[in-house]
């Protein structure tokens, strides 16, 4: 008799600092898809508000879902989800999500991500295609920045995908061992442009799956003057690069 085969695992890489509002309601959220092969990888940057902490009890409750990563302090979402994907590579990861632990990206996509990966390298969850949408808390300004944001990066890089900038992926294991991680040093959303821009370039196949984009329920942005600037000069620095 031949044994079934195990479901290809999953981990959702998933970033946090000052997040111990939303961190347990999402993993219970996550944990009740019962998704096949899903886990959770928690990367806390030693939360001032105990978030590491946190994580850790959820995980000794849950040691075969959740997993914790602890750095010493603050060192950036684009170091976070770099360390994370080399964790969920060694630990046999044959697919690799980023997602925030705040609900501004929704639990519900998830299934539809995973199940996309299985025809395609690289699954964004989308907040401007077709069917997308945004919380009603976001204003004409945000809007106007994210969609301005997006253009730019897209019309430079040539990525073919409507939300280039956002941090809700799909990652077959394939496309983060073919390209290099290292000399990425980009932050915020400079960084999911440099990823995606390499993806693109080594040919893989990009997929997007529209969203709900929410307000985050707890917690601040993580937005600032300096990650906005780093990603326009980024874009620019990576078609020179390429050229």
């Amino acid at each position: 008799m031949i044994a079934p085969s195990l479901p290809e695992r999953t981990v959702i890489v998933m970033p946090t600092y000052n997040e111990r509002g939303c961190l347990e309601p999402m993993v219970a959220a996550l944990r009740a898809l019962t998704l096949p092969g899903l886990s959770v990888l928690v990367v806390d940057d030693n939360s001032p508000d105990g978030t590491g902490a946190l994580a850790d009890g959820i995980a000794e409750r849950d040691p075969e879902f959740v997993s914790v990563m602890h750095r010493p302090g603050k060192l950036g979402l684009g170091t976070a989800y770099k360390a994370g994907f080399r964790w969920a590579l060694d630990h046999g990861a044959g697919r690799v999500m980023e997602m925030d632990a705040d609900f501004s990206h929704p639990v519900s996509a998830v299934p539809r991500m995973v199940e996309m990966a299985d025809r395609c390298d690289f699954v964004l969850g989308s907040r401007f295609t077709g069917g997308a949408s945004l919380g009603e808390r976001w204003g004409a300004g945000r809007r106007l920045l994210s969609w301005t944001g997006n253009a730019y990066s897209g019309w430079l890089t040539g990525i073919p995908a409507a939300d280039i900038t956002g941090g809700f992926t799909c990652i077959r294991r394939a496309v983060l061992e073919r390209i290099d991680l290292e000399p990425i040093k980009s932050e915020g959303f400079a960084f999911q442009v440099e990823l995606k821009y390499l993806a693109h370039r080594q040919g893989f196949k990009i997929c997007e799956v529209p969203i709900h984009f929410a307000q985050r329920r707890d917690g601040k942005s993580k937005m600032s003057l300096k990650i906005m600037l780093e990603a326009f000069w980024r874009v620019v620095e990576l078609r020179l690069r390429f050229r």
